[in-house]
């Protein structure tokens, strides 16, 4: 969704400048709309598609923008349109898939300041925040942090306390989730669903600040955190019940590879059961790095097969930036 098309949440949804105690309007400037180009031959083409359109937010003097990083993942092409609707080309700087956060370097001025970012302790449950889109006060929404608490998804991602807010964002891709005092304290990543109290409740999750301070000189300098690479199987599993089902592959993914069907149920790694969507991913990335023999057990049918997958480095499947 793009935040130049004519929508605009009520006003009593918006926050009001006579309601915060920062610069409302500056915030509102630091969050930018990105739009990116992906080549059809792009490992990520088939599932996030080839134009992907979110959100960023100015972090650096210099034109740096921090956003979630499946919009600029092998994007070839990348625009960062202003709320005064200025448009300027955009390099694809980093993408870190540990924490999901991605870096454009905007190649033009973008006419704001850079938003300052929150500490840890920011965003407790039951505070009042904001989730910011792109298109000005519009697109600003009043929300309240529901949960803190660790996600687990299903392409291999784990955070250990994802923040949640509700009500839901319609732009939630890259929106900066900010603090009452004014500080970006995340960046939108999912639109989730719960029930709450056996009432369905629509909502975002974001990925916590904090996860970006360790590796932000990293991506900067080298477009990707200096350590070792957690081991990726390209297999994409879901929590059925208690059952650990693989529901997709990366086709020549490792999983791929080594034998793993659609179905096979995941009972064990190294022999030991995992409690989980997200322990059955920390007890591979545990093993060691990229291109460790992940042991896998798994249930076909009414057949318990032993196999050994050969993990890879999941940036080694992806295109990687044009140099400018």
């Amino acid at each position: 969704m793009s935040a130049r098309e004519h929508w605009a949440f009520p006003e009593s949804f918006r926050p009001k400048p006579s309601e915060v105690g920062f610069d409302l309007t500056a915030v509102l400037e630091a969050v930018v709309e990105i739009q990116a180009q992906v080549p059809d031959e792009a490992f990520t083409a088939g599932i996030l598609g080839t134009e992907r359109s979110g959100n960023g937010v100015l972090i650096g003097e210099d034109g740096l923008v921090l956003t979630i990083g499946y919009l600029i993942a092998e994007a070839r092409t990348i625009w960062v349109t202003n709320n005064r609707g200025a448009v300027v080309p955009g390099h694809a700087l980093a993408y870190d898939s540990a924490s999901g956060f991605g870096l454009v370097l905007a190649l033009g001025d973008l006419g704001a300041k850079p938003l300052a970012r929150a500490g840890a302790s920011a965003c407790r449950v039951g505070e009042e925040v904001y989730v910011i889109g792109a298109g000005g006060i519009g697109h600003a929404l009043k929300a309240r942090v529901s949960a803190r608490r660790e996600f687990a998804g299903y392409w291999e991602y784990v955070l250990d306390e994802a923040i949640y807010t509700a009500p839901a964002h319609p732009q939630w891709g890259g929106a900066a989730l900010v603090c009452r005092e004014g500080r970006l304290a995340g960046i939108g990543s999912l639109l989730v669903q719960e029930f709450v109290e056996d009432r369905l409740v629509h909502g975002n999750l974001s990925v916590p600040i904090e996860l970006l301070e360790p590796i932000l000189e990293d991506l900067v300098r080298f477009g990707r955190p200096q350590r070792p690479p957690r081991p990726w199987l390209g297999m994409y599993v879901q929590d059925s019940g208690g059952r650990l089902v693989v529901v997709g592959l990366a086709r020549g993914g490792p999983a791929d590879r080594a034998g793993l069907k659609l179905g096979d149920a995941v009972l064990a790694v190294a022999a030991e059961s995992p409690g989980g969507l997200a322990d059955l991913f920390r007890r591979i990335w545990r093993l060691g790095p990229a291109g460790t023999e992940i042991p896998l057990t798994v249930e076909r049918g009414r057949t318990r097969l032993e196999l050994r997958v050969r993990s890879a480095d999941r940036s080694d499947f992806l295109l990687k930036p044009a140099l400018h």
